[in-house]
């Protein structure tokens, strides 16, 4: 071969070699490029997952305590998780069955199972069971203990939500989830706050991909959250809550019920109690006995399961601020405040009401609660009176321009903005659509939908001297050292009306009260203002009457009122859904249902919340109470001597010697004691066959046979509410058939039958 052919070939092959050589270097370089940069991190996080293992560590979840800032309502306790270490057992069959037993009789588990996982080798993290309460942890510790196991179980610290109060303010708190993460309420609306900042355990993983010992571990540390300061006050919740419960049985409330009380000054919300509830320790479980039945009926299935699983979302919404309802005649203060701010009206000024009011191009006519009618009276009288047609002739003179123009500065247009979850928009006729039918009826508060929170602010403003305030339940958000991490804005939204138009309407709501539509609500020794609302739920109405052509209207039956009257602090509003009228005696009107568990309410929390007691002349002179005197311990001579001097009678059960000492007294000292009252004085102590006397029944009794009846059981009654002829006991401090000592005084809340202010619209 030719020398030059030689040399051409190697040059060919010297080319090939070079050029495969660039090309494979290529390939690596761009390989490695892609590797680095694009797949760079990923890459890594994957080395990182395969060598560490990452476990959450959570904080301990802010507690939130009642108004008084020292009764706590929801707070996280220690609990623990269970872990196990099988590579400390697997080689130590001995100690392997010592854990699997030991644990499997601690914590109701499968032995055989525990057994089998104490055997895999290179295992250092298996949960066995979490949120372990103390005393299980504890037996855990001693089993421990008594075999000296160092290694092989960890317990690893977590919380738990607790409640210690149960069922008060359920729906305005919450519940948490088994992350501990909020479900609900203020546990769901301020679940940041609350939260904190979660910790890490961070592991090493070896060569083989099992754990390594705990010695390799790290742990960044969780930060806790912040606690919440509320302005629900226990002790008022509570108040609402019973008196709640006891009207829904009371008056067999179909779909539930409402009350609210607010500090119109500040819009702090101090109870918001609502039915049904729940309790949050245990929120699965249906607290509703009347729904829980119902669905005891079903059968086994889907239609159960379905059927439950509402009841339990029922009972979780809060009514107060996710439901609508008509407000009824308690809309009326509204009304009433438009007109007397605009000047189309005076509290003087005169309107003749026919028992109806036609309206052109309607059918039928739309009536007043009074089908015979009002005649003239001046609009404080028709406030009084709750006449429909009144407050139609007023949005008549306002039109639908400005009656709109208010309806969106009494924030009815827009949600209010508390700080819950879930709360509802109203449902409004829109300007456009707003004719002298809509309009007319709006007036009087039918054929709208608003949210009780909606409401409870407008009467604020109403009550306040017209600024819209911003409801609230929550204070101030808290660290651990008590510093204030952020207050809740208490500043007004706007001014809706003067502030002597405010007056005015407060002193024609007070009048109601004393001599109007509204005396249900009356408060013995307080000066209150106040409004009824019996509405007709139309909607639901026509909807029944496509599945039965008998169907009756059903009502929501409210009360709406604020105290003291000169200057109020505390508005009220109460509200019951669906009284059943064919069984509860016939009540469906919100003075005779919601009016006496108002006063009821009233008379309990004024005092407490530091309302000083006015009595009207009248009231002083015909039914003030006094105060029972303090004198057990005392001779009885001196114990017969104050007696005397406060005005009131006595009995003595046991020696009359009067160097006898007095071992009890009925009512106890500083006790109320009705006007001309009596005191019964125990010197040797009370027998309980003889000195006790069972509480009648006295629901519907007029005031005459209700004092003859407790005069009989050797009782003493004090009385609240109505002061009608033809009032009767609606609501009484002991239940009935309860024994009680005799000389016990008990309170009787009274009302009135008749069905004012229901909101006849067509007829």
């Amino acid at each position: 071969m030719a020398k030059g052919t030689t040399e051409k070939i190697r040059k060919k092959a010297l080319g090939l070699m070079y050029a495969l050589l660039i090309a494979g270097f290529g390939a690596a370089a761009i390989s490695l490029v892609h590797w680095q940069l694009v797949e760079g991190e990923q890459l890594k996080s994957a080395a990182m997952e395969q060598s560490l293992r990452s476990t959450g560590l959570p904080a301990m979840r802010g507690t939130i305590y009642d108004a008084t800032g020292t009764k706590v309502l929801a707070q996280s306790a220690s609990v623990w998780t269970v872990v196990l270490e099988p590579h400390y057992l697997s080689d130590n069959d001995n100690l392997r069955r010592i854990v699997a037993n030991g644990l499997s009789e601690i914590l109701g588990l499968d032995a055989m199972d525990l057994y089998e996982r104490t055997g895999e080798a290179g295992s250092y993290y298996d949960v066995v069971e979490r949120k372990v309460e103390t005393e299980v942890r504890d037996r855990i510790v001693e089993l421990m203990n008594q075999n000296e196991i160092s290694n092989g179980i960890r317990l690893i610290p977590d919380y738990k939500r607790y409640y210690p109060y149960g069922t008060v303010a359920s729906n305005v708190l919450g519940f948490t989830g088994n992350d501990n993460n909020g479900l609900g309420g203020l546990e769901l609306y301020y679940e940041e706050e609350l939260s904190g900042s979660a910790g890490r355990l961070v592991a090493a993983k070896n060569a083989f991909g099992t754990d390594m010992p705990f010695e390799y571990e790290q742990i960044v540390e969780a930060q806790d959250g912040y606690d919440l300061v509320l302005t629900i006050d226990e002790t008022v919740q509570s108040v609402l809550e019973k008196y709640l419960q006891e009207g829904i049985e009371k008056f067999m409330i179909k779909n539930g019920a409402v009350a609210v009380m607010m500090d119109v000054d500040t819009g702090g919300i101090l109870g918001l109690a609502t039915h049904p509830n729940f309790d949050p320790n245990d929120p699965l479980t249906i607290q509703d006995q009347n729904l829980l039945k119902e669905i005891e009926k079903l059968p086994e299935g889907d239609e159960r399961k379905e059927a439950v699983a509402n009841a339990q979302y029922t009972q979780w919404r809060n009514k107060g601020v996710s439901d609508l309802y008509y407000p009824g005649s308690v809309y009326k203060m509204c009304t009433g405040s438009m007109g007397i701010e605009e000047g189309v009206i005076t509290e003087e000024s005169l309107y003749t009401c026919k028992g109806y009011e036609k309206i052109e191009g309607m059918k039928d006519s739309i009536h007043c609660w009074n089908h015979d009618g009002h005649g003239t009276t001046t609009f404080r009288e028709g406030l009084c009176n709750s006449c429909n047609p009144w407050f139609m002739y007023i949005a008549g003179e306002l039109g639908a321009d400005v009656f709109c123009r208010y309806r969106e500065a009494f924030g009815f247009e827009d949600s209010t903005g508390i700080d819950l979850p879930g709360e509802a928009d109203s449902l409004l006729h829109a300007r456009e659509d707003m004719g002298e039918v809509e309009l007319k009826i709006e007036a009087f508060g039918q054929n709208f939908s608003i949210t009780p929170i909606q409401m409870i602010t407008a009467s604020a403003a109403v009550a306040n001297g017209g600024y819209l305030v911003r409801p609230h339940v929550v204070d101030r958000i808290v660290d651990k050292e008590g510093n204030i991490v952020k207050s809740a804005d208490k500043s007004y939204r706007r001014q809706v009306i003067s502030e002597s138009t405010s007056a005015t309407l407060c002193d024609i709501l007070r009048q109601n009260v004393a001599s109007g539509t509204a005396r249900g609500g009356y408060v013995s020794g307080y000066r209150v203002c106040g409004k009824t609302g019996t509405s007709e739920k139309v909607d639901k109405h026509n909807q029944d009457l496509i599945k039965d052509p008998n169907a009756r209207m059903t009502y929501i039956a409210s009360y709406c009122g604020f105290a003291p009257a000169e200057d109020p602090k505390y508005a009220l509003l109460v509200f019951f859904d669906e009284p059943d009228d064919l069984n509860n005696g016939g009540y469906t009107a919100g003075n005779a249902i919601a009016g006496p568990i108002f006063s009821a309410i009233m008379q309990e929390l004024l005092p407490y919340l530091g309302v000083e007691v006015m009595y009207s002349e009248d009231e002083y002179d015909e039914q003030r109470d006094t105060v029972s005197p303090s004198v057990a311990g005392k001779t009885l001579e001196e114990a017969l001597e104050e007696i005397e001097e406060a005005g009131l009678e006595y009995d003595i059960v046991g020696s009359e010697e009067s160097h006898k000492k007095v071992t009890e007294q009925i009512p106890e000292g500083g006790a109320s004691v009705p006007k001309d009252g009596k005191v019964v004085l125990y010197t040797s102590g009370y027998d309980v066959n003889n000195t006790m006397t069972q509480v009648p029944d006295f629901f519907q009794m007029d005031l005459a046979n209700a004092v003859f009846e407790a005069a009989m059981n050797d009782l003493q009654v004090t009385i609240n509410g109505s002061r009608d002829d033809d009032a009767v006991v609606m609501l009484q401090g002991i239940e009935p058939g309860e024994k009680v000592k005799k000389g016990t005084v008990i309170t009787l809340t009274f009302g009135s039958k008749v069905n004012t202010d229901v909101s006849v619209i067509l007829d």
